[in-house]
């Protein structure tokens, strides 16, 4: 007898604790939509009514506040889609910089909770491979990894699900936007310029000035750097890092580009570059660029790079470096140390879009004309 009243008691608490916890979570009605933003691949977005889904152990719901578009997405996907196999794009909702706020918890939180202001990491990884244990999910390889707005929905919806893991908070100090920033971009600038190391006895020079160029400087600076320059084919990419007042130096790219560096430097070099153009000539730039003794990050993606290795690299002793987007133990870092700075990552959107003009924040992202664009939800503007 005592047994079965033992076990009367144990049933009745877990149901008083399930209907404690969807009291405080409560659930959407199952047939409650939301607007999702697709790629199809041919330079257009499709928008798509989708359920709000339901947090699952260890998840959570999150009311999208901002999410920026990177430039990986219109390479890989906006345009065209790029690549084979459990890395492809698979018919996701789009977005992998998205911040917002913890609306619904799922079962077993360990960290988290509802109300807390958080940045996705963009890379959900298996959580058990070495990479994955480093922090760096960017790097796993698993079956099991998936990455959000491409193996797995994204940040261009009004609300979105995430791995507890995945989640680096927010402080009050930063808006969504710039937290959005981190997710990516910011993220992937710091990773490199902790690489190659910044201080206050460096030159450096920025080849590339789109979104992550743009971040480079703004990092650098934060970071101590003595004297920035930047390097661009377009002029309106040029005029945004003038007219943000990022680098002591900005001109346009030319046959002569080299020379510009070097009469800058007294004819040294700088101690640091940095390329985010992927283009063979932005690299070679930045490797002729670099100072004896230097170092050299390549942050842009694909292209090629053709070099002479003893006159431009093993006479002068010069070190390059790749780097691929970052480790989440690096982004709360950099979260931290943004908010000691007292810069903020919105300062480099030049342009803002809602939900419903989600095609044309693609289209002018697309044109490389622009500084970074972000398409915001009921965020309050900083």
């Amino acid at each position: 007898m005592l047994i079965i009243w033992k076990r009367f008691f144990n049933l009745v608490y877990c149901i008083k604790y399930i209907d404690n916890f969807y009291s405080e979570n409560p659930k959407f009605d199952s047939m409650e939509t939301m607007k999702g933003a697709f790629l199809p691949g041919n330079s257009t977005v499709v928008m798509k009514d989708v359920s709000i889904p339901e947090p699952g152990h260890g998840q959570v719901l999150i009311k999208t506040k901002s999410s920026t578009i990177c430039g990986s997405d219109i390479r890989a996907i906006y345009r065209e889609h790029l690549g084979k196999g459990p890395e492809a794009y698979q018919n996701k909702i789009a977005g992998h910089e998205p911040a917002g706020q913890i609306i619904q918890e799922g079962p077993e939180l360990k960290r988290f909770k509802k109300g807390d202001r958080v940045v996705i990491y963009h890379i959900s990884g298996c959580g058990v491979c070495n990479d994955c244990r480093r922090g760096f999910m960017i790097s796993c390889t698993s079956e099991f990894r998936a990455a959000y707005g491409w193996q797995r929905d994204g940040g261009m919806a009004e609300y979105i699900i995430a791995d507890e893991k995945d989640l680096v908070m927010l402080p009050d100090e930063l808006t969504y936007t710039d937290g959005a920033q981190v997710a990516c971009g910011f993220g992937t600038v710091y990773e490199g310029l902790e690489k190659i190391g910044i201080c206050g006895n460096d030159s450096v020079l920025v080849v590339g000035l789109g979104p992550v160029g743009l971040a480079t400087l703004m990092l650098a600076k934060a970071m101590g750097a003595q004297q920035l320059i930047g390097v661009d084919t377009i002029e309106d990419r040029c005029k945004i890092a003038i007219d943000k007042e990022l680098a002591d130096h900005v001109f346009l790219s030319d046959e002569n580009s080299l020379k510009k560096v070097l009469d800058l430097t007294a004819g040294m070099g700088c101690e640091r570059t940095v390329d985010t153009s992927g283009h063979t000539l932005g690299r070679q730039l930045a490797i002729r660029s670099t100072r004896k003794w230097g170092k050299c990050v390549f942050l842009g993606e694909g292209g090629t790079v053709e070099f002479n290795p003893s006159p431009d690299i093993i006479h002068n002793q010069v070190t390059i470096y790749g780097s691929w987007v970052t480790s989440i133990w690096k982004m709360e870092e950099l979260v931290e140390r943004i908010v000691r700075w007292g810069i903020h990552p919105e300062d480099l959107v030049t342009h803002r879009f809602t939900l419903d003009e989600v095609d044309k924040a693609y289209k002018l992202m697309d044109e490389g004309k622009c500084g970074k664009v972000a398409v915001v939800f009921d965020e309050e503007i900083r």
